[in-house]
């Protein structure tokens, strides 16, 4: 599969150096692969984009963690910011790399309901 680089380039980010090593899958870990993260890019695709809303969530992400989390989804170009009227609060909202994630995600959410007893998917996408 061609490889997709972002515009921004990954040194300005910073992102080559906070990688453990160039395998993919480290890299990609490296991104969202905490407890909390592919939660966050969860409510994205379910339609949720205010920090409220996110820590609504059923899972309960503590606020520090859930700004740290929103945080480095945008400096990995897996999210934006969208200034909403008023200009102090801002809205989140799924950049092309981070709506890459959808397959990944409904995997995880099949292999979730096949493998793991009492689980259930209540959550519908709003897409």
């Amino acid at each position: 599969m061609p490889r997709v680089t972002s515009t921004s380039g990954s040194s300005e980010s910073g992102a080559d150096s906070a990688r453990r090593s160039p395998c993919p899958v480290a890299c990609a870990l490296d991104l969202f692969g905490d407890r909390w993260t592919l939660l966050v890019i969860r409510d994205l695709f379910l339609g949720r984009s205010r920090f409220k809303d996110f820590a609504a969530s059923p899972e309960g992400i503590p606020t520090n963690l859930l700004s740290d989390r929103l945080e480095r989804l945008v400096q990995g170009g897996l999210v934006r910011r969208v200034p909403l009227p008023g200009g102090k609060r801002f809205a989140y909202e799924l950049t092309g790399k981070g709506e890459a994630l959808r397959p990944v995600l409904l995997a995880l959410k099949e292999w979730g309901l096949r493998w793991e007893e009492g689980t259930e998917a209540r959550l519908s996408e709003e897409k």
